[in-house]
């Protein structure tokens, strides 16, 4: 009995050691597949296109200056009813103007103001334009001489009170831009999986960059350039 036992036993043993050869046989074909597998190349695809602003903010400032308070607002009062009746006559909506209060300075208040000159008060004041209309406001821009001619002085080179373009239909436009970011980096790794005598696999990982929007050119801030970088990691094999 005691025998049979112990034969028993060793052909368990062989059994478990083949077992375990084997097991350790497929593990390792397993993981040298894997590795292999594992071959990748990473690539960034980059994706530009212009579009133009869907929003201007257009702000109209203009100055004057007087001895008498009064007609110092008064004038004011007259030229920023003028830029109003020029935009509403031109195609700009009512609810898309918009005014500020008129800035005053009295030059004999300020401490190092010149006591000599030739006006004691100046005034500023702004009227604003904030429309969807972009084309329509542009071409006003260049007709505001008219109102000059007028008498109305109006204030340029202002950083704080520049033109401002704004393009809100980022979200409209990102399927598309991730598209061509992402053609554009399989065609990288095509190249490169080209040059090393690879095959492109399927994705293991992509990841989307940050959008940006910034003008064109200096000249043009009407017009947008969107821009994305897509990051994206292919399979390679033999």
């Amino acid at each position: 009995m005691s025998s049979l036992n112990k034969s028993s036993a060793a052909i368990l043993g062989v059994f478990i050691f083949l077992g375990l050869a084997l097991l350790g046989y497929f593990l390792g074909s397993s993981a040298i597949a894997v590795k292999e597998y594992e071959r990748v190349v990473q690539v960034k695809g980059l994706a530009e296109k212009d579009y133009p602003a869907d929003i201007v903010i257009w702000p109209i400032q203009f100055n004057a200056a007087n001895n008498d308070l009064s007609e110092l607002y008064q004038t004011m009062d007259q030229h920023s009813q003028s830029i109003k009746t020029f935009l509403l006559g031109n195609g700009i909506d009512a609810s898309e103007i918009s005014m500020t209060a008129p800035a005053i300075v009295d030059k004999t208040t300020h401490e190092y103001g010149n006591q000599a000159a030739r006006f004691r008060y100046t005034g500023k004041q702004t009227v604003t334009v904030y429309t969807k209309a972009v084309v329509q406001a542009r071409s006003l821009m260049s007709k505001l001489s008219k109102l000059g001619k007028q008498g109305i002085v109006f204030t340029a080179n202002n950083y704080e009170f520049r033109t401002e373009y704004i393009f809100t239909r980022l979200n409209e436009v990102k399927p598309q831009m991730v598209e061509l970011s992402t053609k554009n980096a399989r065609e990288v790794a095509e190249k490169f999986a080209a040059d090393s005598n690879s095959q492109l696999g399927k994705i293991k990982r992509a990841s989307q960059g940050q959008f940006s929007i910034s003008p064109r050119d200096v000249n043009n801030p009407h017009i947008k350039k969107v821009r994305v970088v897509s990051t994206v990691v292919y399979y390679l094999s033999d």
